[in-house]
């Protein structure tokens, strides 16, 4: 995990730009071999999560951030798939409500983290109170730039207390951001999902790009890294964010709870 070509380590400098959207480094093989590999991973996730749900001690909370249309309901879908229901949940956070406006910006986002023995994803998260306030000038700038500082304390803390955090950029391309909105609205079962306003936000690339970089620089860290993902090619994104996923929770070092009897002495009549 220290050395995954990936994360974006503590400190440092992110250009975007340089990031290639496409790049294939972690499997450079066919779509028909990714998918393979991908079940593969997949079923270790659902493995994986069943003993972190019989321990019941330690959390997970994967956290997708992504510009519109750059994958993160295709990635819950494509690599959290073999997990029980009864041990995942996801977690939308939209535009807040009266109520949650009301009060501090994280409220609403903390009742939302996982309990022990659950994974939790975040599909958009806190980060959208830096970047969608900063880029679209709903707050000033010193109310949000306190907000990196508030953010790496809370996921701190979550840490602390037992929480595997972990963050991911799907980082697409302009021009596969026109290709999937194009698609919405030539497919009349996908226009539902076209929404006026993603073009209103694609106008502002370059100042999200701007906002993203910085939000990467400022808030990855040790106990809450990032990886920005390159997902310009779907079964790809699945790919990676299910290996690094696998990695994480083996590092947990999870077992199944001791029974406090001996199964060999117990007949079932």
């Amino acid at each position: 995990m220290i050395s995954h070509p990936y994360r974006i380590m503590p400190g440092a400098t992110v250009c975007l730009g340089d990031i290639d959207t496409r790049d294939d480094c972690l499997f450079e093989d066919s779509k028909k071999h990714g998918k393979k590999a991908l079940k593969k991973l997949t079923g270790e996730l659902g493995n994986l999560q069943e003993v972190l749900y019989a321990q019941g001690q330690r959390k997970v909370l994967v956290i997708l951030q992504a510009m519109d249309t750059g994958g993160k309901d295709g990635t819950i879908k494509g690599v959290f798939c073999d997990m029980d229901a009864m041990g995942i949940r996801v977690a939308a956070f939209k535009a807040p409500t009266e109520l949650e406006l009301s009060r501090d910006y994280l409220w609403r986002v903390h009742a939302q983290v996982p309990r022990k023995g659950e994974v939790v994803v975040f599909n958009r998260s806190h980060y959208e109170d830096i970047i969608a306030v900063r880029v679209r000038k709903i707050a000033p700038e010193d109310v949000w730039a306190k907000r990196y500082e508030h953010i790496v304390a809370f996921e701190k803390m979550l840490a602390d207390e037992g929480t595997l955090v972990v963050k991911f950029f799907l980082h697409i391309s302009p021009a596969e951001q026109k290709e999937r909105l194009q698609a919405r609205l030539d497919n009349p079962d996908k226009n539902w999902k076209f929404n006026p306003n993603d073009l209103k936000d694609r106008a502002l690339w370059p100042a999200f790009t701007k906002a993203y970089e910085d939000m990467l620089h400022r808030t990855s860290t040790d106990y809450a890294p990032w990886f920005v993902i390159p997902a310009d090619r779907k079964w790809y994104r699945n790919l990676a964010v299910a290996q690094i996923m696998v990695d994480a929770m083996k590092s947990m070092n999870l077992k199944f709870p001791k029974v406090d009897f001996d199964p060999g002495k117990i007949t079932i009549e």
